[in-house]
């Protein structure tokens, strides 16, 4: 039984988080392993779990802001793909699949609309927040099937903050998004948590891994393929695939002191994407 006293004390931090409703959201091809064209999607219910997702974050006390859908773009939904944002700078996006290389116009748009001035596009191919992870010292960068790893030193040099790159060879887990996400972050990187499922990484990947977040929340496989290392959190209330009660993520997190709330994904998961890839976060 856990010792509840022992629990460090959690604090939330308020966020501020771009998001795109799923009005035409679809599967009409494949471009990650968990995408199955011939499977029916159901656009409405895709539509109520993104708003029970975006209605939680508000519950929360966080900030979330939309970028209009656009027609023919149906992972658009999948904000965090979109762009990176860190003390105000934003890195633009760059994708590997052509069917979703117009998304990052219109993200880019958006922020150019909203007065950020400090905006770069990539010369890169760069999947924003999908493959890269703020820590709050650093940040880390996933490579091996979306983005390049010549974007992790562009980033380093338009974000102005240290990277250190991640290397991911699991093809199911094709984002650094769906195999590791931030709990707490810190300043000083080994004082940062967070939750990984060592597996996705090359074992070089994994050393570094271990070394830099020794406290770190381990995943097991059930854990990783519900995208529950696709999760969101602010530092006390973690967001997390409602799959996650039974594989026993949730319970590993809440051990640690932090509040889980489940949601349903399921539908946008057809796509490829959970909680996190829907939830682009906006650091000023």
């Amino acid at each position: 039984m856990t010792d509840t006293h022992a629990l460090p004390v959690r604090i939330p931090t308020p966020r501020h988080y771009l998001m795109c409703p799923p009005r035409h959201f679809a599967v009409e091809y494949s471009i990650n392993p968990w995408m199955d064209p011939s499977r029916p999607v159901d656009v409405e219910l895709a539509m109520r779990q993104w708003t029970t997702l975006r209605d939680l974050y508000r519950e929360l006390g966080h900030t979330v802001d939309e970028v209009p859908p656009q027609p023919g773009l149906p992972d658009m939904v999948f904000a965090a793909n979109s762009g990176t944002v860190v003390d105000g700078r934003v890195l633009g996006s760059r994708f590997r699949a052509p069917q979703r290389a117009a998304e990052a116009e219109h993200f880019r748009r958006w922020f150019v609309e909203h007065g950020f001035r400090d905006v770069t596009m990539p010369r890169q191919i760069n999947e924003a927040e999908g493959d890269f992870a703020w820590t709050g010292g650093l940040l880390l960068a996933g490579t091996g099937f979306r983005t390049d790893p010549g974007a992790h030193a562009e980033a380093q040099e338009t974000l102005g903050v240290p990277v250190v790159s991640l290397h991911l060879v699991d093809e199911r887990y094709y984002h650094l998004d769906t195999a590791l996400f931030v709990l707490q972050p810190e300043q000083e990187a080994m004082r940062a948590q967070v939750a990984y499922y060592p597996e996705a990484f090359s074992p070089g990947s994994q050393r570094v891994l271990r070394r830099l977040f020794p406290d770190a929340v381990i995943a097991n496989a059930a854990d990783a393929e519900c995208f529950g290392l696709n999760g969101v959190s602010d530092g006390r209330h973690v967001v997390l695939p409602v799959e996650t009660e039974s594989t026993g993520l949730a319970g590993r997190i809440a051990e640690r002191g932090y509040e889980v709330r489940f949601v349903d994904i399921s539908e946008l998961r057809k796509a490829g994407g959970g909680p996190k890839c829907c939830t682009l976060e906006i650091r000023k």
